[in-house]
């Protein structure tokens, strides 16, 4: 008889590990079935032990072969203490769903396939990149490369020399949206390509990782953050391509870090970890030049290219606006240019829906969200009002609900309305709108090989069409209402600015085809716009470093975001209030506590939240504070994204 401690998938009636026993001999990372109570549920094998003082039940089976890869094992562990996290949590974030059922392989058809060069050649530049990185002694690279400069072009390099080593290499991107792009590059140099996403059915996603665990050959790996956890024997490369993106961090417990875990995963490995992005978190660069880790810089685009014409429409400026509302003269003559010479036009807008305020003219009333108390957006095409936060939709009243009066109307802008006026003013036009309303079939991924070969005449979307996309007939870009993200009460705003606009007029000036540029904003003198405007990253973060470090807030501090949720606000305001006073009592001079607060979305879903924000020069102190924190209603968020 033989005993092991097993980490179940499923969070119980008590969080920890279990120790059962088998008949036969268990490898250290072995998928079993248990029993816990009258519940079946997979488990890991962590550890063989001797046998305890107390009875122990059987191990029911061994669903899978092939045990875990060690270095997943070390991942696990150390997920489960820098996150402080229970162990199910970790296991349902590392496995696919359905390990207990039996599989059939099926051959896999990959679609919406991008035609692209099947040779290229590295400039200077993408040559040195790519020799300091391969000669880095350190794990980490920082690459630093403006829109356009071939960032792919490094990875493929620099992964065709890992692959030679029989080491297998994952690149992760941001948006699902990016992997058609990337996958049809890399086929182009590699036969052994996999994708996962969260768009494949839960069949498709264990049998990708079935054939992970099992090959005993190198593997390309292509996915979100998720596809880190794929159980390869030996990864030799870890690229996360748009590294400062917000979707690399995890927002359900473990809450984690995408590039701080691939740090993790890559030392494990022995492997090499590439960070690339054009606008790097301001953290990141700050960290990455404080230990002296290697940060390569490609200044210029690969190909040559002609400057694109860049205007900035001030909407205060009301004769700019002589034929549109919030279209200008200016974007409108460029749309009709592009359309007349047959080339594309990319329009931004970080918001979606048609309206983000209904409101009644005679007695100022205004449509919120019954639940979470914020205003609703109004959907012309459903003709609906819909809740961003919570997903409720109401039908649109006729008349004002409390003055009966008949002048509702609808004001702001999202990515619908612009769609609708933009059909309106533009006939017999190919349009393609791609925001988080877009279903399975009109997703962006699906669509990307007519957007490539300019079947689509006018692109209109949100932050998802921002991001690495490479559209060669495209000419025209439009930013309407470029500052809309700095009113956020956070202090990620500014940056999240800069990355968006830095991005979206990255989308143009890669060739020599003649491009415009037209940013429309209430502050054109803002700091983040100026230096997105000039490409200025340099300049943008100094300005950030030297307000964070004012403010002792990342990278000079880490953070801490306790947030309840209760049934009435009295109860969460209490409830914050109460623990407020518990944590000052610790008196630690290291910690500053900040007093509760609402959260910026107070209420969602009909549950009120309040939270407390606190900083630390030592994350290990913030860590000590956990076993204070009350269980019930409270969640902990270490190292926040933001404070919204």
């Amino acid at each position: 008889m033989r005993f092991y401690v097993i980490a179940p998938t499923k969070r119980l009636h008590s969080e920890g590990y279990f120790t059962y026993h088998s008949q036969k001999s268990l490898k250290i990372g072995s998928i079993v079935q248990i029993s816990v109570g009258n519940k079946v549920v997979v488990g890991i094998v962590i550890k063989a032990v001797t046998k305890p003082s107390f009875p122990t039940k059987p191990i029911i089976e061994t669903l899978v072969s092939t045990p875990l890869p060690v270095p997943l094992l070390k991942t696990a562990d150390w997920l489960k203490e820098y996150y402080d996290s229970p162990v199910s949590a970790i296991w349902q974030t590392l496995l696919p769903r359905g390990l207990e059922k039996k599989r059939r392989p099926e051959k896999s058809v990959e679609n919406h396939i991008v035609r692209k060069k099947k040779t290229f050649q590295l400039t200077l530049k993408q040559q040195q990149a790519v020799n300091r990185i391969t000669q880095n002694t350190e794990t980490t690279s920082l690459l630093h490369g403006v829109t356009g400069s071939g960032k792919t072009a490094v990875y493929i390099e620099i992964a065709q020399k890992i692959f030679r080593e029989k080491k297998s290499i994952i690149i992760l991107v941001p948006e699902i949206a990016l992997t058609s792009q990337l996958v049809a590059e890399f086929k182009h140099f590699f036969t052994e390509v996999i994708v996962t996403h969260s768009q494949m059915t839960e069949r498709e996603r264990h049998l990708v990782w079935l054939r992970c665990l099992e090959s005993n050959t190198p593997l390309v790996v292509i996915g979100p953050r998720s596809a880190l956890f794929l159980p390869l024997q030996s990864i030799g490369l870890i690229v996360i391509d748009e590294c400062h993106e917000p979707s690399y961090k995890q927002d359900q417990s473990p809450r984690y870090q995408t590039t701080r875990v691939a740090r993790i995963v890559a030392n494990h490995h022995k492997a090499r970890l590439v960070l690339g992005s054009a606008t790097p978190l301001i953290s990141d660069y700050y960290l990455a030049q404080r230990t002296n880790q290697s940060i390569i810089t490609i200044s210029s685009p690969a190909q040559s290219y002609t400057k694109p014409e860049i205007a900035v429409i001030d909407y205060k400026n009301k004769s700019e606006f002589s034929q549109h509302s919030f279209l200008s003269t200016k974007l409108l003559e460029a749309i009709d240019r592009a359309l007349h010479n047959k080339t594309q036009v990319l329009l931004f807008h970080n918001r979606r829906g048609s309206a983000p305020y209904t409101l009644c003219e005679n007695c100022g009333w205004t449509a919120t969200c019954n639940q979470c108390h914020i205003p609703m957006n109004l959907h012309a095409d459903q003709y609906q009002l819909v809740c961003h936060s919570c997903g409720v939709r109401h039908t649109v009243p006729k008349v004002c609900p409390e003055c009966q009066h008949a002048q509702i109307i609808h004001k702001g802008i999202g990515t619908k309305r612009i769609e609708a006026e933009i059909t309106k003013l533009f006939k017999n036009v190919r349009i393609a709108r791609f925001d988080g309303d877009n279903k399975k079939d009109d997703a962006l991924h699906t669509q990307y090989q007519a957007l490539y070969d300019g079947t689509i005449d006018i692109i209109i979307g949100t932050q998802i069409i921002a991001k690495g996309l490479d559209l060669p007939k495209l000419s025209v870009v439009g930013i309407i209402q470029a500052d809309a993200g700095l009113t956020m009460p956070d202090f990620t705003s500014e940056e999240r600015v800069f990355q968006l606009l830095s991005q979206t007029m990255g989308r143009v000036g890669r060739s020599n085809q003649m491009s415009t540029i037209i940013v429309q904003t209430y502050q054109p003198d803002h700091i983040a716009i100026t230096t997105a405007l000039r490409k200025d990253y340099k300049s943008f973060y100094q300005h950030s470093i030297l307000v964070r470090r004012r403010a002792l807030l990342p990278p000079f501090a880490f953070l801490m975001k306790l947030r309840c949720q209760y049934a009435s606000e009295t109860g969460a305001e209490q409830a914050a209030k109460k623990l407020y006073r518990m944590l000052q009592q610790y008196k630690v001079p290291e910690l500053i506590i900040t007093p509760p607060t609402p959260a910026f979305y107070e209420k969602v879903g009909g549950n009120f939240r309040w939270q407390i924000v606190i900083k630390s020069k030592s994350r290990s102190e913030l860590k000590k504070l956990l076993p204070h924190i009350p269980p019930a209603k409270w969640q902990v968020d270490i190292d926040p994204q933001s404070l919204l």
